[in-house]
């Protein structure tokens, strides 16, 4: 008998090692295991590694698949603007950041889920894709702020601008024409764009633009009718989407800017490389300080609605 009390104790002495070897402490806690041993970090659960509640997630959790939609669409989306059909909205791309007041890459989760607030606050579906219906809404808008009054300037409320201001300084001066308010505002935008260094624009003494920079100059101004009807005979094929028959130019409050390319081609190309020109994206995010609204689908054309 005493020997096999003493064999006994030997092998639960000998087999500890192994029994901690093969069952380690974290595997091993159950209901029964003490709250003092606990505290003490005698034992691990193996759940005290966890991850956060949803309700630390940031706040973009959740719209991975609403952004990869995004980023497919951006060239893609099918949709038609004045009879003719359009392809994805990249071309518009800082106007509906600015819209949204967002500086988030469009492809990206948080774009998304700024889209999905703004999308509910206009009573969409707020999925975070911005599809064929969100960007109606968003056209609509940009057209909404657009100049309503459309009366032809009278000739007491033109002005003729200087032959600097303008792209082609050889534009004979019945083209030439703005009205007053309109042009004083040009200056105050030009005086401001001036001042901006990232922008790079040559700037003369006096603080405007200089001779040699074209960036910001005037293309097109004030047109009487029977020249806009020039215009559309050269350019049957324009559609609703181009010359318009019933022109803002009319009022001498709509002013075509350069900011790139072909001063006033509509094919996507050219209006792609005046989208990502540093002139065009200031002038998005700037221009309404100084009463002027954009067209949006033409980015050189800017029309003064008033401060």
């Amino acid at each position: 008998m005493t020997v096999s009390r003493h064999l006994v104790a030997f092998l639960l002495v000998s087999l500890t090692p192994l029994a901690n070897l093969y069952f380690p402490g974290d595997l091993s806690v159950n209901a029964q295991t003490p709250s003092s041993a606990r505290k003490k970090g005698r034992v691990k659960r193996t759940a005290s590694v966890r991850s956060k509640p949803l309700s630390e997630k940031p706040v973009e959790a959740g719209f991975l698949t609403a952004a990869q939609h995004n980023a497919k669409l951006r060239t893609q989306l099918s949709w038609t603007f004045g009879g003719k059909p359009q392809k994805g909205w990249y071309l518009y791309e800082a106007l509906i950041n600015q819209l949204l007041d967002s500086k988030r890459k469009s492809g990206s989760e948080t774009f998304a889920s700024t889209l999905a607030k703004w999308q509910g606050k206009r009573k969409l579906p707020p999925s975070g894709v911005l599809d064929a219906d969100t960007l109606y809404v968003m056209v609509s808008i940009w057209q909404e702020q657009r100049l309503k009054e459309r009366s032809p300037a009278t000739p007491e409320q033109l002005i003729t601008a200087p032959a600097s201001d303008f792209y082609d300084p050889t534009r004979p001066e019945e083209l030439r024409q703005v009205e007053r308010n309109t042009y004083a505002a040009y200056q105050r935008l030009i005086r401001a764009a001036a001042t901006d260094r990232s922008l790079g624009l040559a700037v003369d003494s006096g603080g405007g633009l200089a001779p040699t920079e074209k960036y910001l100059k005037i293309v097109s101004a004030f047109r009487t009718r029977e020249y806009q009807e020039q215009l559309r005979r050269k350019s049957p094929n324009a559609g609703r989407a181009g010359l318009a028959i019933n022109s803002p130019h009319f009022t001498g409050r709509a002013l075509d800017l350069y900011v790139g390319g072909d001063p006033v081609e509509t094919n996507d190309a050219n209006r792609r490389i005046q989208v990502e020109t540093r002139v065009y994206q200031w002038l998005v995010n700037n221009a309404s300080r100084f009463g002027f609204r954009p067209y949006y689908y033409e980015p050189w054309h800017w029309e003064f609605v008033g401060p």
